[in-house]
């Protein structure tokens, strides 16, 4: 009897990457790891095999029915930050770290609830994404893209069956950039391709960088409507920064006046306020990496938010254990593993670039674009999004389809939604971040499903199946 289970241990690790699925990327467990019904998967996938480039990945099968859902790809932004800690680990995915930073705790309002998700560290730089060519650590978007469309059409190879399944693509932050530019890289393989054609379905960019001379002055425009400068300063700086001069570049290059007022709105702010979550407690990493080290439990709550996962998150994966059970690291880097790359030098002008042109030929593509936006960012506010999209409607000539109203998650107000023709929706999450799964996690879920399933934000209080 015990030689038949040691039989069935080794066939189902021979074989568990079924159904098309790699077996040599099947992660068995995880280091303290809650059991789940799921499949995971995580590896390499060259881009390059000439210059040695290849992005790390971690794919999550969806909770229920994984065969009959489509598949997400989330982009964490920065530039040069990882997915593997911002979306599958600290946000969406399916595991937690826990606050010892030695094991992991379920995320119930993971998006594999609806969705299969592939998590991509890109670029090659990023996380444990790497190349043996040290220029390709020097790159912007457009190499950024070309070697997420590499990834894609190389992904599909190891797991074959997806190829015909809707592919949704996802992010936050600086994805408002790598997701529509990869979408339209995707679009363009699909008008010259004779075979294979990607299926995808749509966008949705939580909080995105979409057009920099908007969303710079929304950062204080935001800071003068929470109380958090003065009148004085708030007019200030309306009054004597030009932002349709501010450069990614040099975001510096204002008026003395502009810069005065700019220097003393970010001192007013100040160094104990979370810019990315206003209304969240900041973390003490002094005090949690020495519990950490002593095997404390380091979890400090704040709204019901872990607010030092990210410290906890960093000593898990640099743990051997970890990585060697997600096949990470494949190289031993001379580097940690951190949340935003120290090697990348990632062009300081492509931040410049316009994303409205690119999101109209998404939406004139038959694709579905939301923007969505966590309240409580100052970093990209909803105030610059907001009017981004409404200007990409006009410009589109769409109609106002649903007006701005309150949407309804669980008998309470989820946030503040508009759509424009049949394609283009915006979307506020009440209470969110600018990473919004970590800060609003069910509000989030409820978003996304109904995203990737075509269906509206509800306005009304009466229950729906996400409830």
């Amino acid at each position: 009897m015990r030689w038949f289970c040691g039989l069935v241990l080794v066939v189902g690790l021979v074989f568990g990457g079924g159904n098309g699925h790699p077996q040599e990327d099947l992660v068995v467990n995880l280091p303290g790891q809650p059991k789940v019904g799921f499949r995971q998967f995580a590896g390499y996938v060259d881009v390059d095999l000439k210059a040695g480039r290849s992005l790390f990945y971690y794919f999550v099968e969806a909770e229920e029915d994984p065969d009959h859902k489509p598949l997400s790809l989330w982009l964490n932004g920065g530039p040069g930050c990882s997915s593997m800690g911002g979306g599958a680990f600290t946000e969406l995915g399916p595991f937690f770290p826990r606050g010892d930073g030695r094991g992991l705790r379920r995320n119930s309002n993971s998006w594999n609830r609806a969705s299969n998700l592939l998590f991509v560290e890109s670029p090659a730089g990023v996380g444990w994404s790497y190349s043996n060519t040290s220029s390709d650590y020097t790159c912007g978007d457009a190499s950024t893209a070309r070697d997420m469309h590499t990834f894609m059409l190389n992904w599909y190879e190891k797991f074959p069956e997806f190829k015909s399944r809707e592919l949704f693509l996802t992010g936050e932050s600086y994805a408002g950039h790598y997701v529509p530019q990869l979408a339209v890289a995707l679009l363009d393989h699909n008008v010259h391709a004779t075979g294979f054609k990607f299926n995808l379905k749509g966008v949705a960019i939580g909080n995105p960088l979409l057009r920099l001379d908007r969303d710079v002055p929304a950062t204080y425009e935001f800071f003068w409507s929470h109380g958090m400068i003065s009148d004085e300063i708030g007019l200030a700086i309306m009054n004597k920064c030009d932002f349709d001069d501010y450069t990614f570049s040099d975001p510096h290059n204002e008026s003395d006046g502009c810069n005065q007022a700019i220097t003393e709105a970010n001192g007013i702010v100040g160094e104990y306020i979370n810019n990315y979550d206003v209304i969240l407690d900041v973390c003490y990493p002094s005090i949690v990496e020495q519990e950490l080290r002593l095997r404390k439990m380091a979890t400090k709550i704040s709204v019901g938010v872990d607010v030092c996962m990210s410290y906890e998150r960093r000593f898990y994966f640099n743990l051997p254990e970890v990585q060697k059970a997600l096949h990470a690291n494949r190289t031993n880097l001379p580097y940690s593993w951190s949340m935003c790359s120290g090697v990348l030098n990632y062009s300081d002008t492509d931040g410049n670039i316009d994303i409205l042109p690119l999101l109209k030929r998404i939406i004139q593509n038959q694709m579905a674009v939301w923007i969505f936006s966590g309240d409580q960012d100052s970093v990209v506010p909803l105030l610059g999004s907001r009017t981004l999209v409404r200007e990409l409607a006009h410009d589109l000539e769409f109609k106002v389809t649903v007006p701005y109203g309150a949407w309804f998650h669980k008998g309470q107000v989820g946030g503040w939604a508009t759509e424009y023709g049949n394609l283009l929706t915006f979307a506020t999450v009440r209470g969110a971040a600018h990473m919004v799964p970590y800060a609003q996690p069910s509000r989030a879920l409820h978003l996304f499903s109904s995203f990737v399933r075509g269906r509206r934000l509800p306005n009304s209080t009466h229950p729906s199946i996400d409830d």
